[in-house]
């Protein structure tokens, strides 16, 4: 077993420990298939939670999207993110003729499954921003991937936008029915706009009961 894999097996534990890291299959079982994780994002340890969640098979192939510019930004930061969670990496800031889901792409020809944010940054309120683009385009390009909407609760709650130390508090990850690209009675794909939607109140519908 290596180093990473020792961490890797450390940081799970730890974000157990930390938040309990429940899973909460709603829509789907925890199958080890090809899938695109879609969630809510509030918070650095949004990824780590929804991995740690994950059954150890399916954390094999799943990958996370980390920002080259922060997670490379260190010499440990880049170890982890590369060694450890096996991230794709994506450029922030971007030259007019480079394609921004090109690292997605290649990830999910590999066979690969991916862990996406589609608000494309972290938000301190209640409800996700408005996804952006970027899921839409992978839909259509892979339609054999299944996509699964997940809510993650109270993470933001551990360690909010801006703080850098934890606070033990029980979080969950809920997972829906995974979604695909619809398609209109005369054979069109469904528009980008309502797909968008559609896939963010599929997060939303992941949300914990209230009573």
């Amino acid at each position: 077993m290596t180093s990473a894999d020792l961490m890797g097996q450390l940081l799970a534990f730890i974000a157990r420990l930390i938040t309990g890291a429940q899973g909460h299959w709603r829509g789907c079982a925890p199958k080890a298939e090809q899938r695109i994780y879609f969630a809510n994002h509030q918070s650095h340890l949004d990824w780590v939670l929804i991995w740690a969640a994950l059954p150890k098979e399916l954390r094999v192939r799943t990958r996370p999207i980390a920002a080259r510019d922060y997670w490379t930004s260190s010499p440990f930061k880049q170890w982890l993110t590369t060694e450890v969670f096996n991230a794709v990496y994506v450029s922030r800031q971007r030259t007019d003729d480079q394609d921004p889901l090109e690292p997605l792409v290649e990830a999910l020809s590999n066979g690969d499954s991916l862990v996406i944010f589609p608000e494309g940054t972290r938000s301190n309120k209640g409800d996700p921003l408005p996804f952006k683009s970027g899921l839409f385009h992978l839909a259509k390009q892979f339609p054999q991937v299944p996509l699964v909407p997940a809510w993650i609760d109270n993470v933001q709650r551990v360690m909010p936008k801006g703080e850098v130390v934890p606070v033990p508090i029980l979080c969950t990850v809920t997972f829906g029915e995974p979604l695909r690209l619809g398609t209109a009675d005369d054979g069109s794909l469904e528009d980008k706009s309502g797909f968008l939607v559609r896939a963010r109140q599929a997060v939303l519908d992941q949300r914990p009961l209230v009573v």
